[in-house]
């Protein structure tokens, strides 16, 4: 029997600073199993991440293809950077390949913002996504399309700190929620100024800590909906056809569209 698109079952995993989470989607982004996490293991070297994902993901339902966000800047599968992991262990590993070799099925690697982005815009006018964790990642989307990759993280913004360096976990817990809300005041009017955005999305793990008021078009948003992103990879050539390459899913892929 030929495989569909809508029979397709997903494996979409998102490897983070400090867990790595894993669930079953079908074509549409629709959780078939609960959500599971595990710690990122320390060191966080890529024989240790493969390690940890195949341990996480043994005993799920059978899946066809594989979906993984990563922390860092992608290009067709292979990590060119990975600032929260070890850029000098990553750089240049094809996460791609050594997944497909070692759980047998077809794997798309992309950042792991752009990721989330899939999953939780609504596909309507220019979107950003920002997630608080271990470091700041961010997507652009228009019109529910990615645009290119930026590492905004490691843009200066403070004397010598970057993003990362100024509201990233390092941050949070050495100047404390107070001053650290005050900060993410600070980067927000930059993102409102530098980008006029139609709407911000904000995830990762810290978006809890955000303790002043945000404007209606900014919204809070769950890694559980983020990681719904990954069936996006996996559309048809037919269903968009700007997907021309494997490179592509970085800047080429539309969103799921919401009701």
């Amino acid at each position: 029997m030929q495989e569909t698109v809508s029979d397709l079952k997903i494996l979409s995993i998102d490897v983070g600073g400090s867990h790595i989470k894993a669930t079953i989607l079908n074509s549409s982004g629709e959780l078939q199993m609960d959500y599971k996490r595990v710690p990122t293991p320390e060191p966080a070297d890529p024989e240790n991440v493969i390690d940890t994902i195949k341990s996480l993901v043994d005993g799920f339902p059978e899946y066809d293809k594989i979906s993984v966000g990563f922390p860092g800047y992608v290009k067709e599968g292979t990590i060119i950077t990975a600032p929260n992991l070890g850029t000098d262990v990553w750089k240049n590993v094809n996460l791609a390949k050594k997944l497909q070799d070692e759980l047998g099925k077809p794997v798309r690697v992309v950042n792991d913002a752009d990721m989330q982005g899939l999953g939780v815009v609504s596909g309507t006018g220019f979107e950003i996504v920002i997630t608080l964790g271990t470091g700041f990642g961010t997507a652009l989307l228009q019109d529910g399309y990615l645009l290119p990759h930026l590492e905004l993280a490691h843009h200066p913004i403070a004397k010598k700190d970057s993003y990362d360096d100024y509201i990233g976990e390092k941050a949070f817990e050495k100047v404390g929620k107070e001053k650290w809300n005050k900060r993410m005041q600070k980067v927000l009017k930059i993102l409102k100024t530098v980008f006029n955005y139609d709407y911000l999305y904000i995830g990762g793990g810290n978006s809890k800590n955000l303790n002043f008021h945000l404007d209606s078009n900014i919204k809070l948003v769950s890694n559980k909906d983020g990681i719904k992103g990954g069936a996006r990879l996996w559309l048809k050539k037919e269903t968009n056809p700007m997907m021309t390459a494997v490179n592509s899913f970085e800047n080429k892929i539309p969103a799921i569209q919401k009701d």
